[in-house]
């Protein structure tokens, strides 16, 4: 029509990526990830087992059959911390390493980290047998073929048919279907003494059954095994007191409970100032230290049960200075022109990952997100932020920890 389109008002064109040259965008963003200096430092540091494992892994990247291998190591002994090593050495010679976790937290403390579910398109539903939903021609297919290393992190939060699918996925891509994962060198992570995947309503045997380690893939996998707690290196006795119970090992009662040393109890009365004795002991001067970041993330209150948690909430949020705002959520039931379900009713539900109905907040209050909004920026579910601000619809916040700090 004898127009240029910058005269229509459209974002500017990107010339640094051209989807012409036939690079698709997933390897694209993989190789510009920016490697952190310090990272590549890291492998300097390593104790004596996480550099065992780390050599161990590295002597099968891009061999002819690649290896299989689990990381297991309770929290503390530092599998985040060889991750990055190696990440940094295999992209430092400019091959491609592909990092994910289960959860979203997980993937935002690794650099370039993504859920598994985002990167290896695991269908939401998924029976044995399954497929990840990509094509062999997608760019997902493409990066996974290239790929030297892939990290999979938190692999015991998740059933193992996911696992499963990708392996199908794989050896189908690669065209090796006799070798598990097609010959690709990956690092599974995780620690089963934590929290296990969910089965709804399941018992603890069918729990166990959706585990990985009732996976046939379980038998290809050579195990790696971190013991030494450097998270808790300055108190060897908590370090032990947890590998014990995380273990079973610990002395128990016939109802299988373990007995609490005192010196780790906020001593209970019955009385009704026990919670504002806990949270004086958990947050003590704390409006004397608002405005200290460290002092808010390095202390939390956990609970059992939701309703719990909000009433607990609603306490503390009473103890810091400054103006409350409040948000009203807007309730109502799709389908329903009979109104059985008036809103006043919707407002007593707290459903699951939603807020409260009423959401009161202050000025230097911390947050968490419950959503993955933008897990490649820091925001996922469960990343911790500080109220900064208010606006009518809005909430001004600032991430306080993990890379994205500051934000």
């Amino acid at each position: 029509m004898g127009k240029e389109i910058k005269s229509f008002p459209l974002p500017e064109i990107d010339n640094t990526y051209d989807d012409t040259c036939g690079v698709p965008c997933e390897i694209f963003e993989e190789s510009n990830i920016e490697s952190i200096e310090d990272d590549v430092a890291l492998s300097d540091s390593l104790n004596k087992e996480q550099r065992a494992a780390y050599d161990e892994i590295l002597s099968y990247i891009d061999s002819k059959d690649g290896g299989l291998f689990f990381l297991d190591g309770p929290g503390g002994t530092g599998k985040t911390f060889l991750y990055r090593a190696l990440l940094a050495k295999v992209r430092s010679q400019n091959k491609i390493a592909v990092a994910t976790a289960t959860s979203g937290v997980a993937a935002s403390i690794m650099p370039g980290g993504r859920t598994t579910h985002s990167c290896f398109k695991i269908p939401l539903t998924i029976e044995s047998g399954g497929y990840c939903s990509f094509t062999k021609q997608s760019g997902t297919a493409t990066l996974l073929h290239t790929a030297s290393l892939i990290i999979w992190d938190e692999v015991s939060m998740i059933k193992k048919q996911a696992v499963e699918a990708l392996d199908n996925s794989m050896r189908d891509i690669m065209d090796r279907p006799d070798l598990p994962f097609g010959g690709k060198t990956i690092v599974f992570g995780g620690d089963f003494r934590q929290v296990l995947l969910v089965v709804g309503k399941g018992s603890r045997a069918q729990i166990v059954d959706a585990s990985l380690r009732r996976s046939y893939l379980w038998g290809y996998m050579r195990h790696l095994k971190l013991v030494r707690n450097m998270r808790a290196h300055s108190d060897p006795w908590f370090a032990e007191y947890l590998l014990r119970i995380g273990n079973g090992t610990e002395e128990s009662n016939a109802d299988g409970e373990v007995c609490l040393p005192d010196e780790i109890c906020v001593p209970y009365t019955g009385d009704d100032n026990d919670l504002d004795r806990l949270i004086q002991c958990i947050f003590p001067n704390l409006n004397e230290n608002m405005v200290d970041k460290d002092y808010i993330t390095s202390r939390a209150i956990l609970s059992t049960r939701n309703d719990w948690v909000d009433s607990i909430n609603m306490k503390m949020i009473g103890y810091f200075q400054g103006g409350e705002v409040e948000y009203y959520s807007f309730d109502s039931a799709v389908d329903d022109p009979h109104n059985y379900y008036p809103s006043e009713f919707l407002n007593t539900l707290t459903p699951n990952g939603l807020p409260p109905h009423v959401l009161k907040l202050k000025v230097g209050c911390p947050i968490i997100l419950l959503r993955n909004i933008d897990p490649a920026n820091g925001l996922c579910n469960g990343t911790r932020l500080v109220v900064r601000g208010f606006q009518r619809n809005t909430i001004d916040a600032e991430i306080v920890l993990g890379q994205h700090a500051g934000k």
